[in-house]
Parts: structure tokens; sequence; C-alpha cells
């Protein structure tokens, strides 16, 4: 885990930047009956360790997860040998529009499937009230806090159960009370669904376990043994283990087999920990292995003799360094509805009753999960963050890389928490080492490559099982261009060129990939071939369907994103001229953007059909965001036919998808098509009730609802509300961009903005009363407004633009600047 080197750069950062920290209130999920699906327990996470809490009265069920504990092993080199021999095959089909041809072909350019996310176990407590039924209940999560807290009354006997998961402490700690003494008695249990051993070791309940050497995806129902545990090569299926040690007050502790039993307490304090023996994407985890027993038994020692006060201030302490840095209210006069279960306030939202403070609460969920997830070396957040319950979840709970892992780090910049960027930094490293070897022995080409699927071990080549899965999603080779942007980006928000100094060679390694993957069509540009368009299909030659193509918009727009800020980096650098010149020829000889017939930007390389007009994805839309070569203000009439494009697919779709749009609308300045959509992704959704699980939206937890689960639009919705009040894109920040009408006043604090400022912006009636400006590491800043306003102090007013007003003014580190309109 990552505390300490958090420590170490949140210190420099309250060094250098100064961030401020603002107080909020009614941030709490709340309901007032236990979960009974997993999608309506509550999540605490330390980055590392993550559970839900069910708050159950006779037996409460926390379901834990361990972040590095997947299936499998590092991935094996040259898996495919004669994956080569197909490319100029597909080449030549594709050159002649024989696309069924190019289809079959490209299967044969396929590898292994990707790894599972695991579930570690279930900590289970029983309490025998001999069936009376609870009265005054309640079960919260304080996501200002991280602290989930159950209360419940029996038999004139105030119950509570508290639970955090600690960073500082690196484990999860549990606190078992009564208002009476000695009402405490438990039974504490475990549980895994992996293969495990439990027993009592030191006063604690230790299960220890091994993890599939295979799993297949939960898509996959050809094999007759899905998972494997059978390791022939001696180098896969690692090691983890769980410990729950409990400290009472009064009582006592005996034992029944592998259950702890403690009777007549006044107070409980558990204390949980795991680890795997995982030891690095390139190591074999078992004969390589960490100590999982050390890493597991440590933290609690050192917990376990401090008192809960204490290790409750640190945890919040730790938390709440990253989480108040940013505040956002919304229509305060409202009626305040904080009082109500979330459910109930979810229940009324749907039926078209106002909430902006379960808006302002979603948007800060977003933050607290990533917090909660993305806090662990090589390891970030997945599809699912780092809560799961499943064998085999959906689509593995891997990293899908053609759109979800991106997601989930759209707001750690944005939403000021750049120091848990480093998960993900760490992991772009690792495959780009493994897909160097892939790029070479699948390709013949230079650099690097990554396909849609990863996990742990940094799987690169396109999966599908040898030839089983369908190119439409196995064979897309654009993942190691599109996370090279969060490389960049994070350098354009931090302004550390030291960084990016270190990360050039990987950022120049996808465009190398990409100069060798370009070819020349007919009319001399530098087209893709083969590509696709991620999940979706074309009509051709009236109602064939196609998936391989040429040159799809997506592949075209992400090359061209990736080539000019490779050029960027290499100015910025003083370095490498010669790759630079090569870099901009070949952007130059790009397939422009084109557009169709019905007035929309083209997602294909002809104007082909779609064969379905509603599909989920927007990949030729990349261009817009997350990049911005298209924008209203550099390009109108590519942002227009980008909006017909909006409106062509429509305002439904997956709780992802619903999240992707808002940030589009955004992008093209329609606040009020935004918040439409961001509306949609708070359509309450249930799991195992036909009359809420029909449509993407969000689960009673406000987990996102593709459905099922992926927690992708959970921080995609909070990137969106970000960019609707303030964006940042083409050298300036945009204030209050998108800002929608039904958020009539309010106030946002704290938001980062790219050239290292700290921004904050109040309105009232639709309008800008005050925004302020920190610059973290001085420059220029140049600042856009719908209306005009004066810099204060500088004295400095704004000038009409094309859009809105705008004003430029050198900066000192260190200065906030206010900025008010201009009567």
């Amino acid at each position: 885990m990552g505390y300490n080197s958090l420590k170490k750069s949140l210190f420099l950062l309250l060094m250098t930047a100064g961030f401020s920290s603002y107080s909020q209130q009614d941030l709490k999920l709340q309901y007032n009956q236990p979960a009974v699906e997993w999608t309506e327990a509550l999540p605490v996470g330390n980055g590392t360790l993550g559970a839900m809490v069910f708050g159950r009265v006779d037996a409460e069920l926390i379901q834990l997860n361990e972040a590095t504990l997947w299936s499998g092993g590092p991935v094996q080199k040259n898996v495919n040998p004669d994956a080569f021999k197909n490319l100029a095959l597909i080449r030549e089909a594709l050159t002649n529009e024989n696309f069924e041809k190019a289809y079959d072909l490209t299967k044969n350019m396929q590898g292994a499937y990707s790894e599972s996310f695991m579930p570690l176990g279930d900590l289970i407590l029983t309490q025998d009230f001999d069936g009376k039924k609870p009265g005054l209940y309640k079960r919260s999560l304080d996501i200002q806090t991280g602290l989930a807290v159950t209360t419940f009354t029996i038999g004139g006997v105030k119950y509570q159960r508290e639970i955090f998961a600690s960073a500082p402490a690196q484990c999860i700690v549990i606190k078992l009370s009564a208002d009476q003494i000695k009402k405490l008695s438990v039974v504490i249990d475990a549980a895994s669904l992996l293969r495990n051993e439990k027993s009592i070791q030191n006063q604690s309940l230790v299960l220890k376990g091994k993890a599939p050497s295979h799993a297949d995806p939960n898509y996959i129902g050809y094999n007759k043994e899905p998972i494997v545990y059978d390791d022939v090569t001696g180098c896969r299926g690692m090691r983890f283990e769980l410990i729950i040690k409990p400290v009472i007050k009064d009582g006592e502790i005996s034992y029944d087999g592998d259950k702890i039993i403690i009777k007549k307490a006044s107070e409980i304090l558990l204390f949980v920990s795991a680890a795997t023996s995982f030891n690095g994407f390139d190591k074999c985890p078992d004969s390589q292995g960490k100590d999982e027993h050390q890493f597991a038994e440590s933290p609690l020692k050192k917990a376990a003799v401090q008192k809960y006060d204490s290790l409750l201030k640190e945890h919040i302490a730790d938390f709440q360094q990253f989480f108040n840095r940013v505040s956002l209210k919304l229509n305060e006069k409202e009626t305040n509805k904080s009082n109500l279960p979330t459910d109930t306030r979810l229940e009324q939202y749907a039926k078209g009753e106002k909430d902006a403070g379960l808006e302002a609460l979603f948007f800060q969920y977003g933050r607290y999960l990533l917090i909660s997830s993305s806090r662990t070396h090589n390891t970030p957040a997945n599809l699912q963050g780092i809560w799961n319950n499943k064998l085999r979840a959906p689509w593995s709970s891997n990293y899908t890389t053609n759109i979800n892992l991106q997601m989930n780090y759209w707001p750690v910049e944005s939403g000021s928490l750049s120091e848990l960027f480093f998960p993900l930094d760490e992991f772009i490293k690792n495959v780009s080492v493994t897909g160097a070897e892939t790029a070479k022995s699948f390709y013949h080409a230079k650099g690097w490559v990554l396909h849609h699927n990863s996990d742990i071990w940094a799987t690169t080549n396109p999966v599908g099982d040898f030839g089983k899965g369908d190119p439409m999603w196995a064979n897309w080779y654009m993942g190691a261009n599109w996370l090279s942007r969060h490389l960049w980006e994070h350098y354009q928000y931090t302004g550390d060129t030291a960084y990016l100094k270190k990360v050039y060679p990987i950022i120049k390694g996808a465009a190398e990939f990409s100069l060798d993957w370009l070819q020349r069509d007919k009319n001399g540009y530098l087209v893709t071939m083969p590509s696709t368009s991620p999940e979706n299909k074309y009509f051709y030659d009236g109602k064939k369907g196609g998936v391989v193509t040429t040159a799809s918009t997506m592949d075209i727009g992400i090359i061209k994103d990736l080539f000019e800020n490779t050029i960027e980096a290499s100015k910025v650098l003083n370095t490498d001229l010669e790759f630079r010149q090569t870099v901009s020829q070949a952007a130059d000889k790009l397939l422009p953007f084109q557009i169709g017939s019905k007035g929309q930007l083209q997602e294909w390389y002809k104007d082909f059909e779609d064969e379905d007009p509603h599909h989920r994805h927007t990949s030729h839309l990349y261009a817009l965001h997350p990049a911005n070569l298209i924008s209203p203000l550099k390009t109108p009439e590519l942002a227009e036919a980008a909006k017909k494009t909006l409106e062509l697919r429509g305002d439904d779709g997956t709780g992802w998808s619903l999240a992707w749009k808002v940030n589009m609308w955004a992008r093209l300045l329609d606040g009020n098509h935004a918040y439409r959509l961001f509306k949609n992704q708070l359509r309450l959704t249930k799991d195992n009730d036909p009359e809420y699980s029909r449509h993407g939206g969000c689960y009673p937890n406000l987990f996102d609802a593709h459905p099922p689960f992926q927690i992708d639009g959970n921080f995609a919705g909070t990137a969106g509300v970000i960019e609707m009040l303030m964006q940042s894109q083409n050298n300036e920040i945009h204030l209050l961009p998108a800002l929608p009408d039904s958020w009539t006043d309010g106030e946002i604090k704290g938001i980062s903005a790219k050239g290292n400022f700290t921004v904050g912006i109040k309105w009232n009636y639709g309008k800008m009363s005050q925004a302020k400006i920190r610059s973290n590491m001085g420059g220029k800043c140049s600042v856009r407004a719908l209306s005009p306003f004066i810099i204060k102090k500088l004295n400095i007013k704004s000038e009409k633009s094309s859009i809105g007003y705008t004003a430029v003014f050198e900066t000192q580190k260190g200065m906030t600047y206010t900025l008010t309109p201009l009567k």
C-alpha cells in the first residue's frame, strides 16, 4: 500500500499548493432497514481492503476484498506465434472491402483471456436475540469520514456497530457496543468462496487460501471447469491470508472449532487485516511471492494496542485531507431532504421531485469511492473499484481499457485527488513493458500496444481465447494511446516537468507503435487497418453486418490526440526534435474527420449505418471528450456534427454510458442536456426487481448500475459535474461553461484546473457572482466566462470573445485572484 508515499506527497502539496479544506454537511447515505442485496450494502475501503456492510441484526454480513487478490500469474510471451501471418491478409481483405474475410482472419490474431479480481471472503457476526424484532433501526455511511454505523434497539438495549477502513492502520476496524454493560454476546466466523483453511491462532481467526490459477470470464460458458486451481507451471495462483483479531472489554472469549465465541462483553473491537503474496506483475506469486502472513499480521499487532478513538481520529484526519478539498452546494433554498432515507430520496427523485442535495451527494460519492479504492501500488481501481462478491464477476471485474479504466480516473485531477493517480501511473508503466512484447510478437512493431482487457498481471494481448472471441471487442488496438493521455494530463494539471521526463518514453512508445501501425490508403491518407469501433457493428451491402474496418473515427481521434500530446511533451522537455518532426508529419497525413449524410460525425471509414443506432459506446466522439480536438470554440462545424451524433444516439443507455454523455454535452456547452443525462444516472435500479432493473442508473447504495454494477459511472458522473461547472482545456479556465438552468444557485470550491490552479465559483440566479483562482505554480492564466467580469487587485477587465468574455493575466505562485461580475 502507498500510504507512506501519500503522506510525503501530501506534505509537498501542502507546502507548494496550499489547498484549502472546506467543511460540509449532510453527506450521508442512510437507510431504515438492513441490506438484502449486495447493491444495498455500504462500501468502505482504504485502497487495499474493501468491505461491504449489510447492517443485518442477527447475522451481520461484512463482505471483504483485498485489492491485489486476483486469479492467475504473470503473462507468457509470444502466446500466438502465428498471429502476424494474418496481418497482411487482413489488410488485403480490407483494401478489397471483403469485410467478412477480414473479420474471420482477425480472429486468428487473438490471445488468452485476462484474469479475474477475486472475492476475499465474508465476516459473519452472529448475535442471538431470541427472535426479538429490532426497533429504531438505522444504518448509515458518512462519506465525509468513511464511517459506517448500524444502530438498533432490542429488549430496551441500544446496540451500535461502527466500521471504517483505515489507511494509516492498514486494517479494517469494527466496534460493537451497547448502552448497557455486558450485553454483547457474539459468534465470529469467516468464510470464503476460494479454497481455504480456517484456524484459531494467537486468539485470532485466521483464514488462509490460494487463488485460482485461472478463472474464465463470466460470459464464457464452454469450459467444463471455468475455475481452475491446478497449476502446472508453478507460477499461477497467489496465496492469501485473512486475520480477524478481537479485543474485548469485560466478558470472556472461547472457541468452538474455528469460530470465536464472545459472551457478555461490554465492548468488542475487531481488527481485520488481509494480504496476498502478489509481488509484482512479473513475479511468480508463489515462488517469488511476498510473505502474506507477515503483511497481514503486522498491522494488527500495531492497531490492537491502540485506543479506538485514536484509530478513528487518525483515520478521519487521513481521509479528510483528500475529501475535504472540494465542496459543492446546490440550490440550498430547496427543501433539505437529508433526513430522509437514501432509497426514499431516490424513489422520490425518480417521480420528478427536486433534490439538489442528492445530486451533490452523488457527486461527492464518486470522490469518496476513488479515495477508498485507489491507494495500492500497481493496482488501480478496477471495474468494481475494490468491491466484488463473486468468483466470476461481471467482465472479470478487470481493467477494461476501451473506456472503463480511463473513466475511473477522469475525476482524479479535476477533483483534486492527484496523488491518488499513482496506482494507474504504475499500472501504465507495467503494461508498457508487456505491451512492448505484444507489439513485437503480434505485429512486428516498435513501441507498445494494449488491447481492450487487462488485469493485475498487465495483460496486453488481444483477448478472445485464440479465436473464440468476437473482434468487435477483442481486437481493438488503441489502449496504450488512450492511457498515455492520462500521463500527459497528470503533467498538465501538476506542471511537474520531472514527472513528464520520466513518463515521456512511455508516451513516445505508444506513438512509435502507432507510426508502425498506420497504413496509407488509396487517397494518400494514413489510416489504421484493421480497425474497430469498440463493441459496435455497421451495415454494408444492404444488411450485412460488419465489425472489422479501416480507420474507425475513434482510432483516428485517439492517434491525432496522442500525436499532438507527444509533440507538446517533447517541446516542454526540449528533446527529441527528429522524432517530433516525424510525428508531426504523420499527424498532417492522418485521415480527416468526416461528416455523414445525417450531419453526424461519421463513426466509420465510410458513411455506414449503425446496426444499433442507440449503442452505449460513443467511441467516435473521443475527440470531443476526453480529448479536445473538437470543441465549439476551435471547431464549430465538427462540434455541430458531434451534437448531431449525440442526438442520434439518444439520452438512454447504461449507467456509465449516461455518464460519458454528461461529459460530452458539457463539452458542447449544453448544460441542460448534460443535466438531463445526469438525472438519468440517478434513476433507481434494483437487483432482482423487474420494475427497477430495465435501465441504467444507480442502485440503492448509489453504486452505478450498468446494470450490473460498474463503478466507472460513479467516477465519470463526478467528472461530469465538474465539466458542467468548470473546464480547463484549450489552455484556459472556462467558468460555468455548461451550468444547467435547474442549478439556479450554488457554490463549488477546491476543484483543479490545468496549469495547477485551484478554482472556486459561486453563482446566483444562474450567473457567476464570484470566482477565486489560486495559482499554485505561477504562470499565465486565461479565463473565460459567459458574462463580463473584472479581476480585482489587477483591475483587468474581460473582453468580448466569440463565446462569452475572456481575460489573460500573469499569476504569482501562491496568490489567489478574485473575479467578480463587471457591472
